[in-house]
């Protein structure tokens, strides 16, 4: 009875004091994804059998994910790419200009609230993107141009950020 005492009482102690354990709600999480293969080179291309069988197995990948976002870049193709995800939660997806990422980056970290997003973007933008969320240079390089199957989901804290480059 008296170690149970001293339990409560310590954790008591420890919540007034203003300890508390690690708090979730303060992680920022994206999830960055190139767009799936596109029917032809022209300059704003619709995804191709391929690309529309391949943004559904993204949507099964992510179907757990429940995100408070998504974003995309105006083309056709990364519409198309995450389209499915935002039709399972009913989110209108927030349509981002490539070329002001840092501001963007800004906007997103400064927040204090945690969140989820995911973000489709370019072979040439989500790694930039990458980099300015990981506040450092992890790519040097675009993803290749035929290389449409990299999903990476950064973890952004206020002590550091981390970043799971997998294959979809």
């Amino acid at each position: 009875m008296r170690k149970l005492l001293i339990f409560i009482a310590l954790t008591f102690s420890l919540y007034i004091s203003g300890f508390t354990p690690y708090q979730t709600d303060e992680i920022k999480t994206f999830i960055l994804v190139r767009h799936a293969e596109k029917v032809d080179d022209s300059q704003d291309p619709v995804l191709s059998e391929d690309g529309i069988a391949r943004s559904y197995y993204l949507d099964y990948m992510l179907e757990l994910l429940n995100p408070d976002a998504i974003y995309t870049s105006p083309y056709n193709r990364t519409r198309e790419t995450i389209h499915h995800i935002a039709e399972r939660y009913s989110i209108e997806p927030i349509v981002y200009d490539p070329q002001s990422q840092d501001l963007l980056v800004k906007e997103w970290l400064e927040s204090k609230n945690g969140f989820t997003y995911v973000i489709s973007g370019h072979s040439n933008t989500i790694p930039e993107l990458a980099n300015l969320l990981l506040n450092r240079t992890h790519f040097d390089e675009d993803f290749d141009e035929s290389d449409y199957g990299n999903l990476l989901i950064i973890t952004v804290t206020n002590n550091e950020s981390n970043i799971l480059h997998l294959r979809y």
